[in-house]
């Protein structure tokens, strides 16, 4: 019998995209994310790019929107077509800074951009937000493929960050700062239906 968690992961790996205001490109893990948000921006998923984070921490793979930038331009993706959202420092705050943007601006389906180690946690954080704020807003996910599980990098072994993603998950979980994997699912089957 499949777990809560084990039904969610599963989802949360293939969700459907669709149609959508804006990709948020989730800051960290080095350059290994610009090129999804990249190619989602050139299927003509979104026709804007949210830079979401402001933190500088290279030992940990947080790299400036001031690094990147050069990349996603680099790639032919617009200048007015980038957005940086510059007050968070993690990743609830970016939930909180992304959904408050939406809500301003009137983006109703969100597509989000983070390593697929770190999509569920990103999820579960953006789930919340969505959720308490009683929003209709569509979240979307699009984790970065194509990255090895066991490869030495500069910030670890993404397999051992995994373990520690599904830690993270429960300590912010009891916190109440993520939805549950119920609600995700739930969330899921609702978001077919629109």
């Amino acid at each position: 019998m499949m777990t809560e968690r084990e039904k969610f992961i599963a989802v949360v790996d293939n969700d459907i995209l669709k149609s959508s205001d804006v990709i948020i490109l989730l800051e960290g893990d080095g350059l290994n994310r610009y090129q999804k948000a990249v190619e989602l921006y050139d299927q003509g998923i979104a026709a804007k790019i949210v830079f979401s984070g402001n933190i500088t921490d290279y030992e940990y793979g947080s790299f400036p929107f001031s690094d990147v930038l050069p990349y996603i331009l680099k790639e032919g993706v617009p200048a007015d077509a980038i957005v940086h959202e510059d007050k968070s420092l993690n990743t609830r705050e970016q939930a909180v800074e992304v959904v408050k943007m939406a809500m301003e601006n009137g983006w109703k389906r969100l597509v989000l951009v983070a390593s697929h180690e770190h999509q569920y946690r990103a999820y579960l954080t953006f789930l919340r937000e969505t959720l308490d704020k009683k929003s209709s807003i569509i979240l979307y996910n699009a984790p970065v493929r194509n990255l090895g599980w066991f490869k030495e990098s500069e910030w670890g072994v993404r397999f051992g960050r995994l373990e520690q993603e599904f830690i993270r998950i429960e300590k912010y979980s009891q916190l109440g700062h993520l939805a549950t994997y119920t609600e995700a699912i739930d969330y899921q089957k609702w978001k077919e239906l629109q």
